[in-house]
């Protein structure tokens, strides 16, 4: 009995085709699903390059035997939205947009590319399109002016919150060395473009991908977990430390031995002028 192929469901229709009609991808770690006749609906594009091509086995795979492509996983949804009816259609603030072009022009979609430039109005200016580009990111032909006033931005006052949950595990002996965990996750709140200015590709914005620039987050965390490394960050930036607060309960673990379980959240309050 012959082994599904791992990287799709269902066999193509045509025998001379060697992929699958359902096929998975991950793409920077974000798993997708789609037909293969979408992945190809836009001849001369790297993804039709990519699965017309008669030897399989010279795409990158990962450890579930799902192609692989390393790019942006959250951009690509709208990458393969446009595959499926060559239309563009984005959340009402949506603050990816340069970078959304830049994987356009990776994938080798001019339609999109065209679809994602900055309109000019009839007075030669940027029109009132409310998702243009990221405030972060100019596009090339901006003009100095634009360049100066986001530098200026760029240094604006406000506050950053840094969170994080700690425990520990206490012998009944207090001179027994305390067994510490390491700290899971360090949480990031504050305005959208305040956090992305100090942490830069170290902040994960998966649970929060479409917030405004000037919009407000607590759901952010980062990418590594040492608080020594956000604070070098955040002193880097300008900010300084105006105050923090931590709360903390104990538990019983273990009846017999008496160990307790000690679990805190702490958060420090950051500022610049």
């Amino acid at each position: 009995m012959a082994l599904a192929d791992p990287a799709g469901c269902a066999k193509g229709s045509e025998d001379n085709n060697p992929f699958p009609d359902i096929i998975e991808l991950n793409v920077g770690g974000q798993v997708y699903i789609t037909r293969h006749p979408t992945l190809v609906s836009v001849p001369g594009s790297l993804l039709w390059e990519m699965f017309t091509q008669k030897n399989v086995r010279s795409l990158a795979r990962d450890s579930k035997g799902r192609f692989f492509v390393d790019r942006d996983g959250f951009l690509f949804r709208y990458i393969l939205d446009y595959m499926r009816d060559q239309q563009l259609v984005l959340p009402e603030h949506f603050p990816e947009r340069g970078r959304l072009q830049r994987e356009a022009e990776y994938f080798m979609l001019p339609g999109l590319v065209k679809l994602l430039a900055p309109k000019l109005s009839e007075q030669n200016s940027l029109g009132d399109d409310p998702c243009q580009s990221d405030p972060e990111e100019l596009s090339p032909g901006a003009d100095t002016a634009r360049g100066l006033s986001s530098a200026a931005a760029g240094r604006r006052a406000g506050f950053i919150t840094i969170g994080y949950r700690g425990s520990y595990t206490l012998g009944r002996d207090s001179q027994t060395d305390a067994k510490f965990r390491r700290v899971a996750r360090i949480m990031v709140c504050g305005k959208t473009s305040l956090a992305k200015e100090v942490f830069g590709d170290t902040l994960n914005e998966s649970r929060d991908p479409d917030r405004p620039p000037e919009r407000y987050t607590s759901r952010y965390y980062l990418k590594f977990t040492f608080l020594e490394q956000a604070f070098d960050k955040l002193a880097d930036a300008g900010f300084h430390m105006v105050a923090c607060n931590s709360t903390g309960t104990c538990a019983f673990a273990h009846e017999q031995t008496d160990d307790r379980i000690w679990t805190s959240y702490t958060e420090y309050v950051f500022y610049r002028e």
